[in-house]
Formats: structure tokens, sequence, C-alpha cells
């Protein structure tokens, strides 16, 4: 396998697995309208306004996983280490499925997946990064690169820390949203990232330590 195919392949297979998770999710919303009203009998809902935290949430959380996802499938192909490897799936598998379902709801409330509004500006403070990367957290350019460049250890340590900053980041949006989102979904699924990135968080640093690196 070429070095090019193995670092296009991460980004194909998240597309796939996150627009199966959304389209299914719509579908479910369009056959089931009880999904869509507290009461099941077709009451209208309030739907969030476009400059609204779960728009904006949901919209930049949505890029902000689908860049983790990325660094996990990496480091997957760069390590036999297996306690590495089974966080690499978790957060595959679980920030690509919460992706689809932020996707899912952006379909339902009729809101553009995608906008020019500076990502967090629902937060108050819309981001300008000096550092090349879009949002707080996030790898930049050359960080990926180095990534995709490494093997064995060398991998493990970057992805480890780089991972680390990109949930400390993803935790303070999400608790910002957990309490300022207007909707049962957003907030729920806000509070539960940011309980989980936390705890993630603190397994990196143990693993760092293991293998000899400051997070």
């Amino acid at each position: 396998m070429t070095p090019a195919s193995r670092a296009s392949r991460p980004l194909v297979t998240a597309g796939a697995v996150v627009f199966l998770v959304a389209v299914g999710l719509v579908l479910l919303m369009v056959v089931r309208p009880s999904a869509a009203s507290p009461s099941g009998s077709g009451a209208s809902v309030s739907v969030p306004a476009e400059g609204s935290a779960d728009v904006g949430f949901a919209r930049d959380m949505s890029v902000h996983h689908q860049q983790a996802v990325e660094m996990a499938f990496l480091v997957r192909d760069r390590t036999d280490d297996e306690d590495v490897r089974r966080l690499a799936y978790d957060i595959i598998n679980t920030q690509a499925n919460q992706r689809g379902m932020m996707l899912g709801w952006l379909e339902s409330w009729d809101r553009p997946k995608s906008s020019e509004r500076p990502p967090m500006e629902w937060m108050g403070h819309p981001v300008s990064a000096a550092d090349g990367s879009l949002m707080p957290g996030m790898a930049t350019d050359s960080e990926l690169d180095g990534l995709r460049a490494a093997e064995g250890r060398d991998a493990e340590v970057r992805f480890l820390r780089l991972m680390t900053v990109h949930h400390r980041a993803g935790a303070d949006m999400a608790r910002a949203a957990a309490e300022s989102a207007g909707t049962d979904e957003i907030r729920n699924l806000a509070a539960g990232m940011a309980r989980a990135q936390e705890s993630e968080i603190a397994l990196m640093a143990d693993m760092l330590k293991a293998r000899g690196a400051r997070p």
C-alpha cells in the first residue's frame, strides 16, 4: 500500500460512516413524526435559529469531530500497540456517530451544514486562529503531516499529544453548549461529550507517562 493510499483511506472511510449515520437519522425523523414532536401528535416544534448555540455547536463540533476521527484512523495504521489502537477505535466509533447525529439535526432543522460565519461565534468569541488551525485544539496541516509520516512509538506520542489538546478544546466547547443550548438534544449530547473527553484526557496522560513523554 502506498503512503498516499494510506493517507486517503481514513477520510473516505470516516466520510462513509458519517454519511450513513446522518442519512439514517434523517430517515428515522421522516418516517416517525413522533420523534420530531414531544407529544407524538405532529405538533409544531420550535426550530433553533441560525445564530443559536444549538446550530453553531452542531456545525462547529461536526468539523472538530471530523478531524479527531481522521487522526484516529491515521494512528491506527501506524502502530501495533493495542491500547492506542483501542483508543483510536473508540474515538472513531463514538465521534463519527455523534457527528452523524449533529448533521442529522441540522438537516431536520433545515440549517446548512456549513456557514461563512466565524467558527465559535455562538460562544461570543469568534475564532481567528493564528497558527493555521480552524478552531482551538485542532491540529494544523503540518502537525497532521507529521503524524502521517510517523510510525510506532513516535506516532503514538504525536497522536496522544495532539488528541489531548483536541479534547481539551472540544470539552470546553461542549460545556458551553450544555449551558447555553435551547434544545434537550444538544444539551444532553454536549454534557455527555464533555464528560467522555475529560475521561479520555486523563487516560491519555497516563498513556503518555507510560511512554516517557509529557502531554
